[in-house]
């Protein structure tokens, strides 16, 4: 395949997998990897992709990648996740669900849970919850962000203000190899920030590609949540600290 045609479809790969590797991409076109390396370079010099360790990403930074694209990345891996993270809640329980992809996954493995009261700042997770009747959910209300069905704003923390959760499951946008969670949207991390404050059992859910993309907003500290819930080993640096603040990994 000639280099202007293997581009585009390099591209696509990256926006459906939300990463491309080197090995990967000579399999899948069968030329050498000096081959893709140009291509990943050039790709990089053009602004199209960020080249990382072994591969590339999309070069997203300050601003996320549009919501039916997320949706499609990892997405057998995210439900992975979300299978793992159902098991640490049990029957009986009080539970908040934020907005994301990967969340969306666990309110669908919540479906033969009974006697949750779920609330949610996420249009999504409440369309996938109605499917049972053993659920009560309770929608924070804020302004509606139409991309992706997310509630934020002041209403949206004014809500939250007002439980105490047993459980609540957050995601993000990026991660730092230090521990720090990341997001895109201010008015969204403020939300996350009051529901981990009004939480006794926090957990995190994210693929470990959240660590090769990069975000602005702070939301918190992995010392701030109680289990993190991801799909293969963390970097060095990440696993020394959850070690040391006493946050259980799990991988799915």
């Amino acid at each position: 395949m000639v280099q202007t045609l293997r581009k585009p479809e390099i591209i696509d790969i990256a926006r459906r997998e939300g990463k491309v590797t080197v090995d990967g991409l000579v399999e899948h076109f069968g030329v050498t990897p000096q081959t893709i390396r140009r291509d990943l370079t050039d790709l990089a010099e053009s602004g199209q992709l960020e080249r990382v360790h072994g591969g590339a990403i999309l070069p997203s930074k300050t601003v996320n990648i549009v919501y039916s694209e997320r949706r499609e990345l990892n997405q057998s891996t995210k439900v992975d996740i979300a299978r793992v993270c159902a098991k640490q809640i049990p029957n009986d329980c009080s539970l908040f669900l934020n907005i994301g992809t990967t969340t969306e996954a666990v309110a669908a493995e919540l479906l033969h849970h009974q006697g949750l009261l779920v609330v949610t700042n996420n249009m999504n997770i409440a369309n996938i919850l109605s499917a049972n009747p053993s659920v009560e959910v309770v929608v924070t209300g804020g302004q509606l962000r139409r991309s992706d069905g997310a509630l934020i704003g002041d209403l949206t923390k004014a809500t939250i203000a007002q439980f105490r959760f047993d459980y609540a499951v957050i995601g993000c946008s990026a991660l730092h190899e230090g521990g720090d969670i990341l997001d895109f949207d201010i008015h969204e991390v403020g939300v996350s920030k009051a529901i981990i404050a009004q939480s006794e059992v926090v957990l995190l859910v994210s693929d470990s590609s959240k660590f090769e993309r990069k975000a602005p907003a702070r939301i918190a500290s992995v010392a701030d949540v109680d289990k993190f819930v991801t799909d293969r080993g963390l970097p060095a640096a990440c696993a020394r600290f959850c070690a040391e603040v006493g946050t259980e990994v799990f991988y799915a």
